[in-house]
């Protein structure tokens, strides 16, 4: 039904259901004991930014301050674990993003809801079972340049990507936003430093002097013990202090 392929050849598929829900199945001999069937359902009432405040996932100050970052033009990356609302987070702040402007979103799985009127929506695709026609958020976020974007929200940066968001931000796209998955905003860093070298070999000043000059907030969630999720930190991106290289 929707165009994607499992059989003993390629033994796992990962696809989005019209509704929005994700799958993900998978047959042995990948899955050892039987086939495996993963839905994941979303909830058909969007969270927004007051929602977001009753269930004090944040406080009514950090949210007024994130809502003029967005409208200021802020370049913003949160960061958090799995699980710990990052899409939600962005969703909500995204909310405040101008009308007129024109945002392209880029995700694995299309999950972003925004108000705008302008939004053109971009998806990553896998490889056929040949290994061939696979479209990356690298691929997604090249192309995107070249589409006259105001803004690129990219859902998460887990690869070589990250350098071509960090240029984006650095060349015209202010206000831009994405995540990272990382545990506290010290390991953001050092996480982008990773997938920046994945794409090319860069000495660690240059790639901080990348991430201060595109980097305006860093926005980090976290799961509490009782389940309940929220933003323990934000954080401003300064600038790199040129003797040691380090961020501040």
């Amino acid at each position: 039904r929707m165009g994607r392929r499992i059989d003993q050849s390629w033994p796992m598929v990962d696809l989005r259901l019209p509704d929005g829900s994700r799958v993900n199945a998978t047959l042995p001999p990948v899955s050892i004991d039987s086939p495996t069937l993963s839905i994941r359902r979303f909830g058909t009432i969007r969270l927004r930014a007051v929602d977001l405040v009753e269930r004090q996932m944040l406080s009514d100050a950090m949210a007024r301050l994130l809502q003029a970052a967005v409208r200021s033009k802020q370049s913003i990356l949160v960061s958090g674990g799995t699980g710990a609302g990052k899409s939600t987070l962005l969703g909500a702040i995204a909310e405040s993003i101008p009308d007129g402007d024109r945002v392209l979103t880029i995700e694995d799985t299309a999950e972003l809801q925004l108000d705008q009127s302008h939004v053109v929506r971009l998806e990553t695709r896998p490889a056929n079972v040949e290994g061939q026609g696979s479209i990356t958020t690298r691929d997604l976020v090249i192309n995107a340049l070249r589409m006259r974007p105001t803004r690129i929200i990219v859902g998460e940066v887990r690869g070589a990507e990250a350098l071509d968001m960090l240029q984006a931000m650095n060349t015209g796209h202010d206000g831009s936003m994405t995540t990272v998955h990382a545990n506290s905003s010290t390991e953001v860093i050092e996480r982008l430093e990773l997938l920046v070298l994945m794409a090319v070999e860069l000495p660690i000043k240059a790639i901080h002097r990348q991430i201060a000059s595109a980097l305006d907030l860093i926005v980090q969630l976290s799961r509490m013990p009782d389940g309940r999720r929220m933003v323990t930190q934000v954080s401003e991106v300064e600038r790199m202090d040129e003797e040691t290289g380090d961020l501040i």
